[in-house]
């Protein structure tokens, strides 16, 4: 997780509430697709109640989970870089509680705020770094020839 535990939190209280005005409340049922990879990223969550899985496709079979996110996290990041598509699936594991944002618009926002902009933005970075940083141990863990050296 980066080192601000809430996209909000990572603002100004004035900018917080700027932000907050574009989310809106959606409940999301069990085994619900959120997008596919390669998709257009037009949209992105924070997650209030419940998990959701990251998944990659794999050639000849199943589709693999990557992460699985959870309370206070935010879904979605694609929808920040060009060309806004996504790099992974995503599907609620049990129902889920979330605020939703419209990307066009927070995109709009960053870029006419740029001091909220700067805040976005280091948060998405520091979250991305944390979860490459997360896969990266795990693959160590699975296929190092003495795992990653992270045990007692």
């Amino acid at each position: 997780m980066p080192t601000v535990k809430h996209l909000f939190d990572a603002m100004p209280p004035d900018r917080r509430r700027r932000l907050a005005e574009l989310a809106h409340e959606v409940s999301l049922p069990r085994a619900t697709r959120l997008f596919e990879e390669g998709r257009r990223a037009d949209r992105f969550w924070i997650i209030r109640t419940g998990r959701v899985t990251l998944d990659q496709r794999v050639p000849g079979r199943r589709a693999a989970v990557v992460e699985t996110l959870g309370r206070d996290e935010v879904l979605g990041w694609s929808w920040l870089f060009p060309p806004y598509l996504w790099h992974f699936g995503a599907e609620t594991v049990g129902p889920v509680e979330a605020h939703e944002f419209d990307a066009t618009l927070v995109r709009a926002l960053c870029e006419d705020d740029p001091i909220l902009g700067r805040a976005v933005y280091r948060y998405v970075a520091e979250t991305v770094a944390e979860r490459l940083h997360g896969t990266r141990t795990r693959l160590l863990d699975l296929y190092g020839p003495q795992g990653s050296g992270a045990g007692p």
